[in-house]
């Protein structure tokens, strides 16, 4: 199985930056499409964005287009999330999620991360 591992949350200002990394390992092909969701307590999970295997296409939810950025480096097994302008309502654990295609990426992955919590005051 795939293992993913989170990092890069904190507590930080509204306005501010920050980049979330999620690194895999234990993977049985080169590359998975891989999603990045946030919750919080009492919730349902939310999508954020999802990005697929080669980096190509991205797709975002509304509430971040514009300020939030996927992308990958298969290289280094790793996927990014940039975060500008953050909002006190991004507040959220941010978990990242693999799928053995873009679409099960987006909408049921297999594979999740333990999360890394993000907080932003106002």
């Amino acid at each position: 199985q795939v293992q993913l591992v989170e990092s890069g949350g904190g507590l930080v200002q509204a306005g501010a930056s920050l980049r979330l990394s999620c690194a895999a390992s234990g993977r049985t092909k080169s590359n998975y499409a891989t999603g990045w969701f946030r919750q919080t307590p009492g919730k349902e999970r939310e999508f954020v964005a999802v990005i697929s295997e080669g980096g190509a296409a991205t797709r975002y939810a509304d509430s971040v287009k514009g300020r939030f950025t996927i992308s990958r480096d298969n290289a280094e097994n790793t996927v990014y999330l940039q975060m500008d302008n953050l909002k006190p309502e991004d507040t959220a654990v941010y978990y990242c999620a693999a799928g053995d295609s873009f679409e099960r990426a987006f909408r049921a992955p297999g594979y999740w991360g333990q999360g890394t919590q993000v907080t932003v005051s106002s």
